[in-house]
């Protein structure tokens, strides 16, 4: 399903730019790609049977590219009337990409914490899972406003060293870094919490899963 789910918007692209022979919306390409890419790493933690060196490295590629998907979030942002493209199937572009990396970050972030839930305890897993929201918080609205890149961490260290640490020493001066990053942070945390404890409320009963398999 989560196959057929990016399929169908990625096949929604296609067709718009087939027909209109525009490239608008063509960046739904990559950037599903790069949210695919932390739903790849979570899935390579299953293989693991504890915490080494690998392990870590894995888990340090998948929260950098962790905020790429929800970032797709923001391309809703691009969405305006634009004949002679129907209104609603632009819509359903972006309503769908949304979706999908809001689908992938989500299911990415349980397959994580599926993972250590053997591994640390309840509380710093805990403390681990919301402190991963808060840093994608950040990570998409570093990327949407300020048009950084995972691979800038990279190619340019210092100047984001230096406008993390601006931002920091400096909050007041950047009150819509930190109202993004904890209204959006908040979003995925309701959002995270509502998806674990679908199951519950399916089945009918009170008994909660702590996680399910994903």
């Amino acid at each position: 399903m989560l196959l057929i789910s990016i399929s169908f918007t990625l096949l929604l692209v296609t067709i718009r730019i087939i027909y209109t022979q525009d490239l608008m919306y063509v960046f739904y390409y990559w950037n599903i790609f790069l949210a695919i890419v932390p739903y790849c790493c979570s899935r390579l933690l299953k293989k693991q049977q504890s915490i080494n060196f690998k392990t870590v490295c894995i888990l340090a590629a998948w929260l950098l590219f962790f905020p790429n998907a929800p970032y797709i979030i923001t391309d809703i942002f691009h969405f305006e009337k634009r004949p002679p493209i129907p209104y609603w199937f632009d819509l359903t572009i972006v309503v769908t990409g949304a979706w999908n990396g809001l689908l992938l970050g989500i299911l990415s972030l349980m397959q994580v914490e599926k993972w250590l839930s053997g591994k640390l305890s309840r509380k710093l897993l805990r403390i681990f899972v919301l402190a991963c929201i808060a840093l994608s918080g950040y990570g998409v609205y570093i990327g949407r406003f300020l048009r950084y890149n995972s691979w800038d961490l990279f190619t340019r260290p210092l100047v984001i060293i230096y406008s993390f640490g601006n931002q920091i020493i400096h909050p007041h001066q950047h009150i819509g870094v930190w109202s993004f990053t904890v209204v959006f942070s908040l979003m995925m945390v309701i959002i995270y919490e509502t998806l674990k404890q679908l199951p519950v409320w399916v089945s009918g009963t009170e008994k909660r899963n702590y996680m399910y398999k994903v």
